[in-house]
């Protein structure tokens, strides 16, 4: 007979893991919803959040997966950054982009990354720092191409991944102040 209730009691207990499980997925996005309210950009906040798996369930790692969604898109740009210099016939324009790629290439390898380190740790004074830094970063960039590159194609879609990143730094920032605020 102890043999026949063991049995009974796994299934209850899977059952009872089954009903959790909304209640975490449900704690989860109200934590997502508290954070990215907080953010100059919530839709954006919500868009790069939300499709994580497995979702964030605790402030300290949605600043984690911010600051990681800000070094791929960061990473993706300084690619985009190094394709158009290959494709460059202008000598002004390859100045620029090799300039703004000297100004995210320091920044992916090593700035934020160690920036997800330092979170890790509890180190968020040092993640504000750099993600405000890699801000700036992106800002130059776009100074030199406004000052040096035409209205073409490469430019205005150079700008809209400029623009992005800096969103996403601002949104990231934000997370972070809201993690040391509740802390």
């Amino acid at each position: 007979m102890k043999k026949s209730s063991a049995v009974t009691s796994q299934p209850s207990l899977y059952l009872f893991l089954l009903l959790l499980l909304p209640l975490q997925a449900q704690s989860s996005d109200d934590l997502i919803d508290t954070v990215c309210k907080q953010t100059p950009f919530c839709d954006l906040c919500e868009a790069c959040l939300r499709p994580l798996t497995p979702s964030p369930s605790d402030p300290k790692s949605l600043a984690s997966a911010m600051a990681n969604v800000v070094l791929g898109n960061m990473t993706d740009t300084l690619s985009y950054i190094q394709s158009l210099i290959r494709h460059s016939n202008d000598p002004a324009a390859e100045r620029a982009l090799a300039q703004c790629a000297e100004l995210y290439r320091p920044v992916v390898r090593f700035n934020i990354p160690q920036a997800i380190e330092a979170m890790q740790r509890g180190e968020f004074g040092f993640a504000l720092y750099v993600l405000g830094d890699a801000e700036k970063q992106t800002d130059s960039c776009q100074k030199r191409i406004n000052s040096t590159m035409a209205d073409d194609e490469s430019s205005v879609a150079l700008t809209t991944r400029n623009q992005l990143v800096k969103n996403l730094c601002d949104v990231a920032i934000s997370v972070i102040k809201s993690l040391m605020n509740s802390s």
